[in-house]
């Protein structure tokens, strides 16, 4: 299995290049233009400085994926709920890479202090990440109809949610950074 770790720095050119593929041919996320190299750092800067985690897997010298965290709206309300990103090689689907890489962003988030973990799931035909997120916990909650369109055509998103930890079943003990 690969090794699955904080993301460094140096990781920033091959999760650039990963994520421009999913931009370009994929229908999991929204962009239409791959972020360029400057943006993506700045992202990834933005996530840690929240203390929230940013994690790689890696096979040797190869990046086959990269999951990551952010509060899922701005407002303080907000601040125990966090939106989950996860894109994987394609040579790298259905090894369980998938499933190990999202269970370890879920335990990192919820040490950092994250009660409710949701996936906004671009294109509800997204048949391998409805089913990535159902395997490591996550439940439906909805689905926005119509509300991307990308390659010609309008796309749902499909929403689901996990509670880590405690959930709401008890006052935070603090709140995260």
């Amino acid at each position: 299995m690969p090794a699955i770790r904080p993301s460094e720095t140096q990781d920033i050119p091959a999760i650039t290049a990963l994520y421009a593929h999913h931009v370009l041919h994929g229908t999991g996320t929204f962009e239409l233009d791959p972020p360029r190299l400057e943006e993506i750092a700045g992202r990834r800067r933005d996530v840690l400085a929240k203390g929230l985690p940013y994690l790689v897997a890696v096979e040797g010298q190869r990046l086959l994926g990269f999951a990551y965290c952010n509060w899922f709206k701005p407002r303080p309300a907000y601040r125990y709920s966090a939106e989950d990103s996860i894109y994987l090689a394609t040579d790298a689907q259905g090894r369980g890479l998938g499933r190990a890489l999202l269970a370890e962003l879920s335990e990192q988030a919820r040490r950092a202090g994250v009660r409710k973990l949701i996936a906004v799931i671009g294109d509800s035909t997204n048949a391998g990440s409805i089913e990535l997120h159902r395997s490591v916990g996550f439940a439906h909650v909805g689905m926005l109809k119509a509300v991307g369109w990308k390659f010609n055509q309008w796309r749902d998103v499909v929403l689901m949610d996990r509670t880590l930890g405690l959930g709401d079943t008890a006052w935070p003990e603090h709140p995260p950074p």
